[in-house]
């Protein structure tokens, strides 16, 4: 069989992955929902033709975007997760013993991942998470209870997703977070998505006292490298016990990533909103 997956990263560069096998096509009433089996990557979810997760790499994108405002964070208890429909986000946080709402705005992903993504979809079935069918901006909007940690785990920045990547939308976190709250979205590509990413960031500055850029790789990502937009109340991400790092059955993250992750190359440091 020489049968391809191909994402277009610009209009002159694409990626492929070999498929052996089209596990499941829908659609749901906001995107169209792929899951394949790939002869290099496992099983491959993809969103209106967007790489979403594979199993071979997506521990280095789930880790990163939870481990590091959740180990920032002096002693989270409660967090939010918007977005996530594969499970995987919340699969991390709830390596530290808290409680977790996860709004989701397609339910269509979720039992696409129950079925065909078991290694992250599992977290649906652990006691301390709670998920919410809904549209994340207005359940951030209208929510009255208070969250120590706010994880954006969105697909690009277009249609239901576009407000998720605001200054509007931000305002209504800080809101809803703990004296010490920590805000964390995911923001693309910075080789590709540069605008996007300093503006992300010159939002936050406008809303949070403390503002920082991160970043990991993620092979089957755009450029193979993604950042992460940070915005907190209180704590300084880079300023952390090591010993919360430990004992999280991690891939990636550790204490020495958690370290490198703010260093920040100078092409990034001139996306950040601060030094």
């Amino acid at each position: 069989m020489n049968l391809w997956f191909t994402e277009d990263w610009t209009d002159h560069l694409r990626v492929s992955l070999r498929i052996r096998e089209v596990l499941h096509r829908e659609k749901s009433p906001y995107q169209e929902i792929c899951v394949y089996e790939t002869a290099d990557f496992g099983r491959l979810l993809t969103l209106d033709d967007i790489i979403q997760v594979t199993e071979r790499d997506e521990f280095f994108y789930h880790e990163m975007l939870a481990h590091v405002p959740l180990v920032a964070h002096p002693s989270p208890r409660r967090v939010l997760i918007i977005g996530g429909g594969d499970g995987g986000t919340a699969r991390e946080v709830l390596k530290h013993g808290v409680e977790v709402v996860q709004v989701e705005i397609d339910e269509r992903v979720v039992e696409a991942a129950r079925r065909f993504l078991p290694t992250m979809a599992r977290s649906y079935d652990h006691p301390s998470l709670r998920l919410v069918i809904g549209d994340g901006i207005e359940y951030v909007k209208r929510t009255e209870e208070l969250y120590d940690v706010v994880l954006v785990d969105s697909t690009d920045p277009v249609g239901p997703a576009e407000g998720l990547f605001r200054e509007e939308f931000f305002r209504d976190v800080f809101r809803c977070l703990s004296p010490n709250g920590v805000l964390v979205l995911q923001t693309e590509s910075p080789l590709f998505s540069s605008s996007l990413v300093r503006g992300v960031q010159e939002a936050l500055a406008r809303v949070f006292p403390v503002v920082r850029l991160y970043w990991g790789p993620v092979v089957t990502y755009p450029g193979g490298i993604w950042s992460y937009s940070l915005g907190s109340r209180g704590p300084d991400p880079r300023e952390f016990d090591p010993a919360r790092t430990r004992g999280l059955g991690t891939r990636y993250y550790s204490e020495e990533t958690h370290r490198a992750a703010f260093a920040l190359p100078p092409f990034l440091r001139e996306l950040a909103a601060q030094p």
